[in-house]
């Protein structure tokens, strides 16, 4: 009988992004918590794993909220109770992923196609804490994430939102995503579309002033840009340390553990 494959090391990127979930798990998940949220991101399994290693008894009587089908999955997998925000309107804490954040904990999320459910799970919190790795952590939104800003729009308004982005709100390059494995534009859970806008770097230094353009256009379900929402961030470095960013502006380091 062959022996079983040992599991596979991981990186160091992957392990300072563990270490980053674990850290935000261990400093917002408190005793009293009763309702939290795990949404899908690369560092959102990590944060699940740290709930599950707080034990059945802690666990018991704690809810958890996915925003899709793959994070669905992970909760029930890890054994952990399913709720929906229909249920819990107000949450404890979320802990989620971003595709870029800022200084001032502004962020992109959405693409995965999920923004718009996020959100709404975001301001459900009480504390709303993002967990990710440091090609994420940047000064302006737009500097790494070169798709755009993300868009959900109900279909029969995608043309008219295009034209107003195009040549209204100044992003000539904005286009409707189109799906990669079948033919035509992807389709979010919610039965929208979704349009990627990238604008320029003076544009995405106040993001809140564009976030409440594009909201303002008819046809716009929701952006993808998140402001003024996140109490801190934690970004898993490449050195497998951890940096912590607040909303008041301090900045914390959590140093990489020594080998063994």
């Amino acid at each position: 009988m062959p022996l079983p494959t040992p599991p596979s090391p991981i990186s160091v990127l992957e392990k300072s992004k563990q270490l980053a979930a674990w850290t935000a798990v261990d400093q917002h998940v408190r005793p009293e918590h009763r309702v939290r949220i795990a949404m899908l991101c690369s560092t959102v399994p990590y944060v699940v794993e740290r709930i599950v290693q707080l034990g059945a008894e802690a666990n018991q009587e704690r809810v958890f909220i996915p925003t899709g089908f793959q994070s669905k999955e992970l909760i029930v997998s890890s054994g952990l109770s399913l709720g929906d925000v229909d249920q819990f309107p107000t949450i404890d804490v979320t802990l989620d992923g971003a595709d870029e954040v800022d200084t001032q904990l502004n962020c992109i999320k959405g693409g995965g196609a999920c923004h718009l459910r996020e959100k709404v799970l975001a301001e459900a919190a009480d504390t709303f804490i993002l967990v990710a790795d440091y090609r994420k952590n940047v000064q302006y939104l737009g500097t790494n994430f070169t798709p755009g800003i993300p868009i959900e729009v109900v279909p029969f308004a995608y043309a008219k939102v295009l034209q107003n982005l195009h040549h209204i709100l100044g992003s000539p390059k904005a286009s409707l995503r189109m799906a990669v494995k079948k033919a035509g534009p992807v389709v979010s859970d919610n039965g929208n579309f979704i349009i990627d806008a990238p604008f320029d770097q003076e544009t995405m230094k106040t993001p809140y002033t564009i976030m409440a353009q594009i909201k303002m256009l008819t046809g716009v379900v929701e952006v993808g840009v998140f402001c003024n929402m996140a109490k801190a961030a934690y970004f898993g470095n490449e050195d497998g340390s951890v940096t912590i960013r607040w909303n008041d502006g301090r900045v914390d380091q959590v140093a990489a553990p020594r080998p063994q």
